[in-house]
């Protein structure tokens, strides 16, 4: 496995389009940061990681409305291995008119675009989420 931050977006998506409660996603520290992420803007009810086997792997518990819908309306990878996409600090200022999310790896950590641009930062753009 190459990329596991689009191989996690993809299992996100599945689950949520078959309505799961819950996924399971491989463990990386870079992974993990875009689940504090998408858990702080309530995009994820929340996330645990646990080991199986000397192996890491991140427990999901995926949101929805009071309908059945989830959340997520749209989760979108933006740089990938082949072609890395880099953004500065006034470039992320917004996404979707505030209804979005981007999520920024950056020097201080995997931030959303809000945060990034408060803390004064670009970097690689992970992912788009609304």
């Amino acid at each position: 496995m190459n990329d596991l931050i689009s191989d996690a977006l993809t299992r996100i998506r599945n689950a949520s389009m078959r309505r799961l409660d819950t996924t399971k996603l491989l463990h990386s520290n870079v992974v993990e940061g875009v689940l504090k992420v998408l858990e702080a803007k309530g995009y994820v009810e929340s996330f645990n990681v646990v080991e199986e086997e000397r192996k890491k792997f991140i427990n999901v518990v995926l949101k929805y409305d009071e309908r059945g819908t989830s959340v997520i309306t749209e989760i979108k990878r933006v740089s990938k291995p082949g072609r890395r996409v880099y953004k500065g600090k006034d470039e992320i200022k917004r996404f979707k008119n505030g209804y979005g999310t981007i999520i920024v790896s950056t020097n201080k950590g995997v931030l959303a675009n809000d945060a990034a641009y408060k803390e004064g930062v670009g970097g690689e753009v992970l992912c788009t989420v609304w």
